[in-house]
């Protein structure tokens, strides 16, 4: 009896593997029996990104992965251009986000991030609408300007005065954090400080994006198994979230009885946070779980993205002089040697700062602070490329990859060369989104491109015109597993105070 069964096991096996081979005609890795491709992942998941992009260039630019049997972790992974030119631009509607993107990001609620159809249509609307008003400009240029001056540059001259290494990543997130929460919610929690303390609510946002990475890289049945028991990542998921939503929610009812007892007029504001704003121009069409969601979206879109690009950024400028002496002469000739460096430039300074804005695009192109993309198939489709597309297949773009490719950037694309953004005439080159994907492209392109682009303009001139950044010798830089591109141990670097 048992050799019965050991044999029609095996012919099972055997007729399964094969029905695998046909349906994944293009595999980007070795396809094991049961296991899948997950162990040559596994294998090389310490460098993942760079693993990724050398599959991607043996393969054309697009390839499938499938995962151990029966769990259903199967993608088409692409960095040909062309191909997502036409998911994200011109058959936008057959490419959503779907369902299983929402459970695995099931922190982010029902924000923009996670929405489909009229749900993101109704947010994105929403939050152009306050993006685009000009009193919100003004007072986000206030509030960065004032966190700046009051606060990272405070930081950083007692560092230098110490003479002690300190990691600029670590800065940059509780910098980014403090000027998130002032933008969205019109309160500082002072994780930047002289003592760097370690503030709740910064952990548990940290732990809830390391829970998010955690459930893509294991099966769905072994994550949500661990959160139905309450166990591993899945608890301390659980328990971020419910930190972060008393936080929030305790905020939000503040704001609530604030509002009650003045009206817009008597409170004297003339421009306010985004949650306030939220609550005065959606009164009783914006419930309690819809302000948590939004906040949660704008935290994600303006934190941890920041954090990534301008710790790459002052990276690729300490190990790249030219660079950085090219910044301070551009600098020097459009602002002026201001005798009080410690000033921070305006908006209008910093937007005729065009080689500063070439090296952040640099920056983005090679370390894009989300590294991958993913969507979701509603019917099926062929790809430019000839690549066959079958109903409620995922797709991943590998954004850090195409950043690599010799085909869209030319045999020079490894080197940092700001001026490949720069036109004869001193212009901003521009480059199509299909191509340079950091912001997204097509319905989808991020709505806070502009802002976040003055952001780190205003930040990486204040710091360079004040100081030298010096990576510490012997520093190993390697991209952290996680969903936002940070550095796996930080960026350890030395403050010197630059001459004037």
């Amino acid at each position: 009896m048992f050799c019965y069964a050991a044999v029609i096991a095996a012919v099972f096996c055997i007729i399964y593997f094969f029905h695998r081979r046909l349906c994944c005609r293009y595999p980007l890795f070795t396809d094991y029996p049961i296991t899948g491709m997950l162990p040559e992942v596994l294998c090389n998941l310490w460098r993942i990104h760079d693993f990724s992009v050398e599959k991607l260039k043996s393969h054309g630019g697009t390839g499938e992965f499938t995962g151990p049997w029966f769990t259903n972790m199967n993608y088409m992974v692409t960095s040909d251009p062309i191909n997502v030119h036409h998911i994200l631009s011109k058959n936008f509607n057959n490419y959503v986000k779907g369902p299983e993107f929402r459970e695995i990001f099931q922190a982010f609620g029902d924000g923009i991030f996670t929405a489909d159809a009229e749900a993101w249509k109704y947010n994105r609307d929403l939050f152009q609408s306050l993006f685009k008003n000009r009193s919100f400009e003004v007072f986000l240029e206030k509030t960065i300007r004032k966190k700046v001056q009051n606060s990272l540059l405070v930081v950083l001259d007692h560092v230098q005065q110490q003479g002690s290494v300190v990691d600029l990543q670590d800065v940059f997130n509780r910098f980014t954090f403090d000027n998130i929460c002032s933008t969205v919610l019109g309160y500082d929690p002072h994780c930047l400080s002289l003592d760097f303390p370690e503030v709740a609510i910064e952990k548990a946002f940290n732990e809830i994006e390391e829970s998010i990475f955690y459930r893509h890289v294991m099966p769905k049945r072994l994550w949500k198994l661990q959160r139905w028991l309450q166990i591993g990542r899945e608890k301390t998921m659980t328990e971020a979230c419910k930190s972060f939503d008393e936080f929030i929610h305790a905020l939000i009812a503040s704001k609530l009885e604030k509002l009650s007892k003045y009206n817009e007029n008597q409170t004297g504001e003339a421009c306010a946070d985004l949650l306030t704003t939220l609550m005065r121009e959606g009164k009783e069409e914006h419930d309690a779980g819809f302000l948590r969601d939004a906040v949660f979206n704008l935290f994600v879109a303006g934190r941890d993205t920041l954090t990534s690009a301008l710790t790459w950024f002052f990276w690729l400028v300490a190990t790249n002089p030219l660079v950085e002496a090219k910044i301070l002469q551009e600098m020097n000739e459009k602002i002026g040697r201001n005798e009080n460096t410690a000033s921070i430039l305006t908006i209008e300074e910093v937007k005729k700062l065009v080689y500063l804005h070439g090296a952040i695009c640099e920056t983005l192109r090679l370390f894009p602070p989300i590294p991958f993309e993913r969507k979701q198939a509603l019917e099926a489709d062929v790809l430019p490329s000839g690549h066959g597309v079958n109903p409620r297949t995922m797709i991943l773009f590998s954004l850090y990859a195409m950043g690599r490719f010799e085909e869209i950037w030319g045999e020079d694309c490894m080197e940092m060369k700001p001026e490949r953004w720069i036109s004869q005439k001193g212009g901003i080159v521009y480059v199509p989104s299909y191509k340079f994907v950091a912001f997204n492209a097509g319905p989808r392109t991020c709505l806070g491109k502009e802002l976040s682009f003055l952001q780190m303009k205003i930040v990486a001139a204040a710091i360079l015109r004040n100081y030298h950044v010096g990576v510490v010798e012997g520093s190993v830089v390697t991209p952290n597993l996680s969903v936002v591109l940070l550095m796996k141990n930080g960026l350890k670097v030395k403050i010197t105070k630059r001459e004037t």
